[in-house]
């Protein structure tokens, strides 16, 4: 009788877990499924026009839906602090939480707006000075390097016949590209320019009604919600359905997880940076120090991408400070990989530096700069999702689901199970 009971409780343990195997294999399917989507759409013309069409449509809806979420932690902040007390000065507790999420929301989206307003509002001039400035220093410089160059290249005359050849060359080039590519194509770069300003402010439009839909999203995000999870427990079953809601939450706390502390790190370093170029009395304090903290989003990579240009424009105005930059930088990267980042992370995505290195490049690769961003969340959801695969396997043949008592395995026995190790 007890081993029947028993038998039963591990056929119901089983049953309880199995989900995990359909959550994976319908991952997979829908994984392969986007993926032919994908060629299918951009290798003919006339879906791809549509497809365009449909994105354009539904833009302003999903950059509601991306503000609503980024947004989301500052409201969830608001009303934290907002409902016990205003339900102290309300008689009806409903009231309240309504009073408290319209205060939240309208607070975010104030807050969010006054940031980026201030940010522009000390970048734009920034970056006019400085334009204007590397405009007016840049002819001087070029005459120094070309003083330079003609004093070092005096005193060899072969050099100098070389580089007269090579300067000819290079003429001659210059003048048939711009008589055969620049000047037929001078129409068409102009339409071009013309129709960029045009996009960008269709984005920019699309961007404002984004920020009104994100407002509707957030007032109502537990009918969405509540709708969202109907739908799921109308098409599977309840326990299929409980693990897709379950993976679904842990992705939404991986991915709340790592971009609202990567924002934080981010802006950190930016003030930082600031604070230390002020100190250096670096050029171009402020448009550096934006450009680190913006690019410091993506992982790893997000540094040097920064770094890069900051350091050209840097040098153009005095090599030695552009030296002084790269050593102030490496230093303030190693701060915030060593110290400040694993403090505001954590262990927010699970993933080891060569899995963030590789969602980096694949995210990237596929879709650009955003991918850089949201490939590493994206891939620690799919890597959770695997490790709990995996390890509901392992435990129904009865091994152990560590990796650490693997690395040294030889062999598994079929029939006892016993690991043989070095």
């Amino acid at each position: 009788m007890e081993d029947r009971q028993r038998k039963q409780r591990k056929r119901n343990e089983d049953w309880n877990i199995r989900p995990y195997l359909a959550i994976g294999l319908t991952a997979f399917i829908v994984i392969i499924s986007c993926i032919l989507i994908f060629f299918l759409i951009y290798r003919y013309y006339g879906l791809t026009v549509y497809w365009n069409k449909l994105m354009g449509v539904l833009q302003p809806v999903l950059l509601g839906m991306v503000f609503a979420y980024l947004l989301n932690p500052i409201v969830k902040f608001g009303e934290r602090h907002l409902v016990p007390f205003l339900e102290k000065h309300m008689k009806k507790e409903r009231k309240a939480q309504k009073v408290a999420r319209t205060i939240s929301v309208i607070g975010a989206v104030l807050f969010v707006l006054i940031i980026i307003a201030v940010l522009l509002g000390m970048v734009i001039p920034e970056l006019y000075t400085s334009i204007e400035r590397l405009v007016i220093q840049l002819p001087g410089q070029v005459e120094s390097l070309i003083a330079w160059g003609e004093n070092y290249i005096r005193a060899d005359s072969e050099l100098a016949n070389y580089v007269e050849e090579v300067l000819m060359k290079g003429l001659d080039f210059f003048e048939n590209w711009a008589k055969t590519d620049i000047l037929p194509q001078a129409k068409n770069m102009v339409t071009a320019v013309t129709g960029g300003f045009i996009s960008v402010l269709r984005v920019l439009f699309n961007a404002v009604i984004g920020i009104v839909i994100s407002v509707y999203i957030l007032m109502g995000k537990e009918t969405f919600i509540g709708q969202a999870k109907k739908i799921v427990y109308a098409i599977l079953p309840a326990y299929k359905g409980n693990v897709l809601i379950e993976t679904i939450r842990k992705g939404n706390d991986i991915f709340g997880g790592f971009i609202s502390g990567k924002i934080l790190d981010s802006a950190i370093i930016g003030v930082l940076c600031f604070i230390g170029l002020s100190i250096l009395k670096m050029p171009y304090c402020l448009l550096v120090s934006v450009i680190v903290g913006v690019t410091n989003v993506v992982p790893f990579f997000g540094p040097y991408i920064g770094a890069i240009p900051c350091t050209i424009l840097i040098t153009l105005a005095n090599p030695i400070q552009g030296l002084y930059f790269v050593i102030f930088i490496l230093v303030l990267q190693q701060l915030d990989g060593n110290i400040i980042g694993p403090r505001i992370l954590g262990e927010s995505t699970g993933l080891s530096s060569f899995w963030v290195i590789f969602a980096i490049l694949v995210g990237g690769g596929l879709f650009g700069f955003l991918g850089m961003v949201i490939g590493v969340p994206a891939f620690a959801t799919i890597y959770y999702i695997i490790k709990r695969i995996i390890s509901y396997i392992l435990k129904r043949r009865g091994l152990p689901q560590e990796t650490n008592d693997y690395t040294e395995l030889v062999r598994v026995d079929p029939d006892s199970k016993h690991l043989d190790y070095k």
